[in-house]
């Protein structure tokens, strides 16, 4: 049976705020993972399979009606009125939540924008209406002077910075943790921490047919992701590329290599080139290390599939450097390339990649013992911070990784 989940907050996506990419990411993973998702708020306008937009105007925190309560209740004041939203809200709430087996509650409770929002979803919780709370506590309103001339002791603004029991508290930082457990006068243990994330493929805009191979070959993994846009013809040195590769393994495990292009159309003896290097591959150390696409990237009858210019640009943008070995060259526009997407560059020490890449690339002669190059290039590597800092971000801050490593245990908790 399909579980269900409800994300409540003041406002959805599609808006701007930190907040709402959040809850279009949760409800992104969640809807992936199979749970039928309620997105419950003032007001949204995604259109998703599995995720259900349950609108209530006076859950904002603009609307006429909350803006009149909120300039009562910074006055200190709540008047009948704000009862009597309250009683509405909860009544609506409790039909909009029924069937839900948790909620994730995005600073409502303990951000003052919507009080009577606050009080509704605290009185169905109390009473044992509302399904498990998972509060999502990005800002909180008792510890920003900016708030404080707003708040006052007593209901309902005390419920804010009280840790209402039974609640699971989410903080988004270890910052926001220290800060939230000494608010609630909690232990910071009894608080999570989940991180917000990035959308990988959105951030680099990827095509459908690289999501697909990022995901089945384990692109986020690799510890260097190194990148060689090539056709498989000879004057490309892939050899000395794959012996690198097995040799650099040693010292980083987890470095792959992609290799972009299809043995050469113009000269016959490129296939028997193909069968060589897979050879070679094989008794590198680095057979799962190395990628052809022209092995990897084919249709449902096998057959290779074209790398586009689009795919390219793709895999430069997600790659961690260029590795290209090419024996000579007329010009090398991948150096090119690579010094536009800014990254690392290691390459034979021939004239043409001088000529465009001068002292920005690390160069290796061609009869250099392989292991030696391996050395400078990891060396290279670990002395690079953005490098770390990428494959870092790709293996623990997308939102598919924070799902699993992070969210989906604590549903798992209940």
């Amino acid at each position: 049976m399909t579980q269900t989940i409800a994300i409540l907050h003041y406002a959805g996506p599609p808006g701007i705020g930190g907040v709402e990419v959040t809850m279009a990411a949760h409800a992104r993973v969640l809807a992936a993972d199979g749970y039928a998702v309620r997105l419950i708020s003032g007001h949204s306008q995604l259109d998703w399979p599995g995720v259900a937009v349950l609108n209530q105007p006076d859950l904002g925190s603009r609307g006429e009606r909350v803006a009149l309560l909120n300039g009562e209740l910074a006055q200190g004041t709540a008047s009948p009125a704000f009862e009597a939203l309250v009683g509405e809200l909860a009544a609506w709430l409790a039909e909009a939540l029924a069937g839900c087996e948790w909620a994730i509650v995005h600073n409502v409770l303990t951000l003052h924008k919507n009080l009577a929002f606050t009080a509704a979803l605290h009185r169905l919780h109390q009473e044992g209406r509302a399904p498990r709370l998972l509060a999502w506590c990005h800002d909180f309103a008792w510890r920003d002077p900016l708030y404080q001339p707003d708040l006052h002791a007593g209901f309902p603004w005390d419920l804010l910075r009280t840790a209402w029991k039974g609640v699971r508290y989410v903080a988004v930082s270890h910052d926001r943790r220290t800060i939230l457990a000494d608010m609630l006068g909690v232990p910071p243990s009894q608080i999570a921490v989940v991180t917000p994330g990035i959308d990988l493929a959105a951030l680099l805009k990827l095509e459908p047919a690289t999501v697909e191979l990022v995901g089945r070959l384990g692109l986020v993994d690799a510890e260097p992701l190194l990148l060689l846009p090539a056709r498989v013809t000879r004057r490309k040195n892939i050899e000395l590329a794959i012996a690198i590769v097995g040799a650099l393994r040693a010292e980083m495990p987890g470095a792959r290599l992609i290799v972009t292009g299809p043995p050469g159309p113009h000269n016959p003896a490129n296939a028997a080139y193909l069968a060589q290097l897979q050879e070679l591959r094989a008794a590198s150390g680095a057979e799962d290390a190395v990628i052809f696409l022209y092995e990897q990237f084919t249709d449902e009858q096998a057959r290779p599939r074209p790398v586009t210019d689009a795919i390219l640009a793709d895999l430069y943008r997600l790659a961690d450097a260029l590795l290209f070995p090419s024996a000579y060259e007329g010009f090398g526009i991948p150096v090119l390339e690579a010094g536009l997407a800014g990254m690392p560059i290691f390459c034979s020490d021939i004239a043409p990649f001088h000529e465009t890449a001068g002292a920005a690339a690390l160069y290796f002669g061609l009869h250099e013992p392989t292991q030696a190059i391996a050395a400078r290039i990891a060396a290279a590597l670990r002395a690079d911070m953005r490098v770390g800092l990428r494959q870092r971000v790709r293996q623990a801050y997308t939102w598919e990784a924070i799902y699993q490593h992070a969210i989906a245990p604590l549903l798992r908790e209940g």
